[in-house]
């Protein structure tokens, strides 16, 4: 069992310590007492108060010296397997088994206990690092291993002499597409971990974020053009301080999306309002929809949520993780809300950190 010990329980058992020590002192010293009157009575001496004294204090501090031994003796046996069962846990650790729970009930005491209890959290930790890191080999597996058995299988079958140009031309497109997607799934795990980890430096700059979704909006018009999709650009002027490389990755993966599960003839609404201290962008599509269910873990990494928008279009599940990542180092949140058949809003909200000038 698994519990902070309070501040309180801290102070009762240092003053059950403390009243512990007091009582073996006053064992000790009336035990002293006693021996040296009887010594007194029985052998006259004609020491000074001085001595006398010096050898009450001395027999006093050599019985309570005794009792410590005593009392070390009884408990030693039990800290020894406190210790043994604590060490070796922790060398089950260092070799990789994270599944150890040392059960501190009745045994682990005071600091002791904490230190076991710190050891149980440590491996609850790993467990869960552990299982991330499994979930992600295999996730990364699974999505390397579509495209690289359709590539070999399309290789296999060029390599018959009766196919067609026609043919050939179709098949060849097929490999151009899964080489296209590997690279993608590389750049985007690449760009993942970069931005986890905590020795990447970005630098912040100010600039027109109006003007950078303008920008965005028109980099993806042949996209949107040959869905014939109504595009609407609500912005404000709008300073913000960030790092504008990877803002403009949230905004294109978010419109990309947004094209993607929009069907033909449908539109598009991008917004920009600046809040209290804050830029809130929204980009509204009526597209498919999202269930409520995936909307609980559309960030994670490889999720794509249900089978109907898997084969509306392909992706590898990493670009909403990006998103979401680069949207936390700036200090800001993004939020999803749809319905299945009525469209999809996921809103960005940025602290502006601005300097007009």
């Amino acid at each position: 069992m698994n519990r902070k010990i309070s501040k309180t329980e801290m102070a009762f058992k240092g003053a059950g310590a403390m009243l512990f020590m007091f009582l073996l002192c006053c064992v000790a010293f009336t035990a002293a007492y006693f021996l040296t009157r009887w010594f007194y009575e029985t052998h006259p001496v004609s020491w000074s108060d001085f001595i006398v004294q010096l050898v009450n204090w001395g027999m006093g501090l050599l019985i309570l010296i005794l009792l410590g031994v005593v009392v070390s003796i009884v408990t030693r046996p039990k800290q020894m397997i406190v210790w043994n069962e604590t060490m070796a846990a922790l060398r089950r650790i260092a070799k990789g088994d994270f599944n150890v729970v040392i059960d501190r009930e009745g045994k682990y005491r005071g600091q002791m206990g904490e230190f076991v209890e710190s050891i149980n959290e440590m491996t609850q930790e790993l467990r869960q690092v552990e299982r991330l890191r499994q979930q992600f080999i295999s996730d990364v597996s699974h999505e390397i291993q579509s495209p690289l058995t359709s590539i070999r299988g399309f290789a296999n079958t060029l390599q018959r002499e009766d196919l067609s140009r026609e043919e050939q031309r179709r098949y060849l497109s097929i490999i151009e597409k899964e080489t296209v997607r590997l690279s993608r799934l590389s750049d985007n795990l690449m760009k993942l971990t970069s931005l986890e980890s905590d020795q990447v430096e970005w630098e912040k700059q100010q600039y027109r974020l109006d003007t950078q979704l303008e920008h965005v909006v028109l980099s993806c018009e042949p996209q949107w053009l040959e869905k014939e999709l109504d595009i609407e650009l609500d912005t404000e002027p709008c300073h913000i301080r960030a790092n504008e490389e990877l803002l403009s990755q949230i905004w294109l993966n978010l419109l990309h999306n947004a094209i993607k599960f929009t069907p033909q003839g449908g539109s598009i609404r991008l917004s920009l309002k600046k809040l209290d201290g804050a830029a809130r962008v929204e980009i509204a599509d009526t597209g498919i929809g999202i269930s409520l269910e995936d909307q609980q873990r559309i960030f994670e990494r490889f999720y794509k949520g249900d089978k109907q928008r898997t084969r509306t279009a392909e992706g590898n599940g990493l670009g909403l993780s990006i998103v979401q990542k680069i949207t936390e180092l700036h200090g800001g949140t993004v939020r999803v809300k749809s319905k299945p058949g009525e469209g999809t809003v996921f809103e960005v909200v940025l602290p502006l950190n601005e300097r007009e000038p």
